[in-house]
């Protein structure tokens, strides 16, 4: 005679999911359109349809660490097809969103991002910081002066590096400390959905894994099956790209600087200042077709979560490009000015970089690369 099991729900859980993006998790009948219309779902364990049972019971436990949350793009076929539009798609993003709440921490941080009224403190206190610094230490220099237009005498490059190193240690730390908890829960999390234990972590098999998966992640191929939001593709590409590229320029120029004892400003022909100029345009293109999608996505749930990181990255594009035009100009004031607002910019992004949609860019790519570390470990138990 087989054990029963009871199930104990989580109302509370139940009650954030369908506030998280304005849900109603009873309105799903379980009919599987969605596992059937997602074209990235595989065979053997097809979703979202067993996370949308779990999150209507509201068993937290077989979600917040379930790889498969993250195996899902939102490309939004599911909730397209979806004939109660119960909106499974949102449904795998709002449990994204509470799975990054789980695994970065401090808290304090997300109740900072959670609230569009708090905005004015995401510039203030990286502000006071950066001011403040400039102050303390004296490097900081209100009155440059000077023929030409240098950013290094109104704000050295020793005070960013004093400002921006620690803090990214600090977003490392975050990162690190949440991602050693995200592959210990998802080991659990597989055993008790009985998919099988993995085991330890074995770490040079994983890191095997990560490599050989990171390419796809990088060009988004999961995002040409889609059916009917392929096109989505190119725009989130650009944004990548635009990271991407704007740190390896950020690295390129403190080589320069240390190594060969070259100081900027760079004249606009150096292919490093063309790459530069090609990523912040790109940023700035590719911020403004995700914003068109989103507004034209009607179906598609458009949350705090979501603009934030999306008027973030068009924004930080816009100052330093803005910053440049302005320098090119010959309008001193208004070029340091805007350099500062630019730097504030990037220090909330980097700042708050655990706790935004940006993310998944940890989670996801540890996800992904955990589900295929799985399988594989499991196939070859069985052989």
């Amino acid at each position: 005679m087989t054990s029963a099991t009871l199930i104990e729900p989580d109302l509370d859980f139940i009650a954030r999911v369908n506030s998280g993006a304005g849900l109603n998790l009873k309105k799903c009948y379980q009919c599987a359109t969605c596992s059937v219309a997602c074209s990235i779902s595989h065979d053997d364990r097809p979703f979202p349809r067993k996370e949308m049972i779990y999150a209507s019971w509201g068993l937290p436990d077989r979600l917040i660490a379930n790889p498969d949350i993250w195996l899902c793009y939102n490309c939004g076929d599911c909730s397209d097809r979806c004939p109660r539009d119960a909106r499974p798609g949102d449904v795998l993003g709002t449990l994204r969103k509470m799975a990054i709440r789980e695994y970065s921490k401090p808290a304090v941080f997300h109740s900072l991002l959670d609230d569009p009224r708090k905005l004015p403190w995401l510039f203030i206190i990286p502000a006071v910081i950066i001011f403040g610094m400039g102050v303390i230490t004296g490097l900081m220099n209100l009155n440059p002066g000077g023929e030409r237009i240098v950013f290094a005498h109104f704000f050295p490059v020793a005070l960013i590096e004093l400002i921006f190193i620690p803090l990214s240690v600090a977003v490392g730390l975050v990162f690190f400390l949440g991602v050693r908890r995200f592959l210990a829960d998802m080991r659990a999390t597989h055993e008790r959905l009985g998919k099988g234990d993995p085991g330890p972590l074995d770490l040079k098999r994983f890191l095997q894994i990560l490599v050989r998966e990171l390419p796809g992640i990088i060009r988004h191929d999961r995002f040409t099956t889609c059916s009917d939001n392929k096109h989505r593709k190119m725009s989130h590409i650009m944004v990548a790209f635009s990271f991407t590229s704007l740190a390896f320029v950020a690295g390129a120029f403190v080589f320069a600087l240390y190594i060969l004892n070259s100081h900027g400003p760079y004249d606009q022909l150096n292919p490093v200042k063309i790459l530069a100029n090609i990523s912040g345009i790109a940023l700035i293109a590719g911020s403004l077709l995700l914003i068109r999608e989103r507004r034209v996505a009607l179906r598609q749930t458009n949350g705090w979560f979501d603009w934030y990181l999306l008027g973030l990255a068009l924004f930080l594009g816009l100052t330093g490009m803005l910053t440049q035009w302005l320098r090119l100009a010959g309008i001193p004031w208004a070029a340091y000015a805007m350099y500062f607002v630019h730097l504030l910019f990037a220090f909330n992004l980097i700042a708050f970089l655990p706790y935004t949609k940006l993310a998944h860019l940890v989670y996801r790519t540890v996800a992904v690369a955990y589900h295929h570390y799985a399988v594989d470990i499991l196939g070859r138990k069985k052989v």
